[in-house]
């Protein structure tokens, strides 16, 4: 998403810390290293990276099924690189999600469309303060493991 152009606002310049979508994530807790994870896919990574943290902080999952757990994807929104959104953009709903989730939204009015293998790539590693102990995962939408030894 950097924009090569001199003057626009995510141009590239000295000084400059232009948007990207190149951001992995550290997380402490109570001072103590957490968590770090990533989620891939460009504009999904923001919007990835935030559902990840709810799933862990505010559901209560593991890491594993934090990544695991349905996403949400919005699309048409402003870009950091000055197209500005014409409308509230589109939602896609990723599967596993309630029966009716769909009809609710679009009762509150909003655009769902279609989407499939949209929905990003995700790791951790997740640390244990009180027993010492890391947890990975890898979820199942790319190929990849958690091993340890």
């Amino acid at each position: 998403m950097f924009d090569l152009q001199p003057g626009r606002m995510n141009s590239y310049a000295p000084g400059k810390r232009p948007f990207h979508t190149i951001i992995p994530a550290f997380v402490t807790k109570d001072g103590q290293p957490f968590m770090s994870f990533g989620v891939m896919g460009g504009a999904t990574q923001p919007q990835g990276h935030v559902q990840i943290l709810m799933n862990v902080l505010d559901f209560g999952m593991n890491i594993q099924e934090a990544g695991d757990a349905p996403r949400i994807l919005h699309s048409g929104s402003s870009e950091p690189t000055g197209e500005q959104m014409a409308t509230g953009g589109t939602v896609a709903l990723e599967s596993g999600f309630p029966e009716g989730l769909s009809e609710q939204l679009r009762a509150r009015g909003h655009v769902l469309k279609p989407a499939r293998g949209e929905f990003g790539g995700y790791q951790g590693i997740m640390y244990d303060v009180v027993r010492g102990v890391y947890f990975g995962a890898s979820e199942s939408r790319k190929d990849g493991m958690a091993a340890g030894y």
